[in-house]
């Protein structure tokens, strides 16, 4: 198989994994033109997913078949798909210590506050959501934009880990 039509796995990152990384995962894997595919997982995963997360993904189409938080250990195992990128979403991932990960995949820290951190009324606490999702949303469109197969290895790092100090406003727009 070509790199041209070969599936490249990436793998979001956050402590809970229950809004951002979930984005991260649900965001790439509703983008039916490339050749990526989304997963994630969290060092202290919750019980579910994050019912304002849930309920954003549902009002903005995005399918959420089979969307939970999981231990990153699952993709540690021998039966898992080797991963090629792997992005931390949270600064308290960057505090501990990750998984060696099989295949040695490129990655970076993409940064986004959490919104589950949020305090106030529900209006403010879902507007921290979108800007979340929004922030990853971007993120991924640059990220799925990149000619991987042309690029070499230190150029594909220094590329995403560009994207990861994207600036985005809660419309999603990029900002250097």
């Amino acid at each position: 198989m070509s790199d041209v039509e070969r599936t490249y796995n990436v793998l979001f990152l956050c402590t809970h994994n229950s809004a951002r990384s979930i984005f991260g995962e649900a965001l790439l894997n509703s983008l039916s033109h490339t050749n990526l595919r989304g997963f994630s997982a969290g060092s202290e995963p919750g019980e579910r997913i994050h019912p304002f997360a849930a309920n954003l993904l549902h009002s903005m189409q995005i399918p959420t078949d089979g969307l939970h938080p999981k231990d990153w250990d699952v993709f540690e195992r021998e039966d898992a798909p080797a991963m090629d990128f792997v992005f931390s979403v949270c600064d308290k991932t960057l505090d501990q210590t990750c998984p060696t990960w099989p295949g040695h995949p490129v990655t970076a820290h993409w940064g986004i506050d959490d919104p589950s951190q949020v305090q106030g009324d529900d209006a403010t606490r879902q507007q921290a959501f979108r800007k979340a999702f929004y922030a990853m949303r971007s993120r991924i469109q640059l990220f799925a934009n990149l000619p991987i197969t042309s690029l070499d290895r230190l150029s594909l790092q220094s590329e995403v880990d560009a994207i990861g100090q994207t600036e985005t406003t809660n419309d999603g727009e990029n900002h250097a």
